[in-house]
């Protein structure tokens, strides 16, 4: 991505997006929602994905994926959230299954931007984003 279509005030609708894992993967995915965009990593040593509502339907569909819940977030620093995700775009991700993940993808924005929300055990289907 060259250029990041998200602007610091579009933090003000943030959310965790949780939807349900594939295979073996019981503690699902998580997803970065500012408005109608959505980001998140998926891949052993990819950039971050992103997509409009469209797309994030399409996902859902073509994955085979359910939506189990939205978690609403408060950026207190809207300007530090994006300094983070456009960082995050432009570098690749180095999956680490439970240390290193999608959920850590999403805590690295929202920490940036002022948040505390995150999860302790990085299991997003059984935990609170909060």
């Amino acid at each position: 991505m060259n250029q990041c279509p998200i602007k610091p005030f579009d933090f003000k609708m943030t959310r965790a997006v949780i939807v349900s894992g594939w295979g073996i993967n019981f503690c699902g995915h998580t997803l970065l929602a500012l408005g109608e965009w959505y980001f998140h990593v998926d891949g052993w040593n990819s950039r971050p994905w992103f997509m409009r509502e469209e797309g994030y339907m399409r996902y859902r569909r073509e994955n085979n994926k359910r939506e189990i819940r939205r978690w609403i977030l408060n950026i207190p620093d809207p300007i530090g959230a994006h300094a983070k995700l456009v960082q995050l775009l432009a570098e690749k991700w180095q999956w680490g299954i439970l240390p290193h993940n999608c959920v850590n993808f999403v805590e690295e924005v929202v920490k940036a931007g002022g948040s505390n929300a995150g999860m302790y055990f990085n299991c997003p289907s059984i935990e609170p984003f909060a």
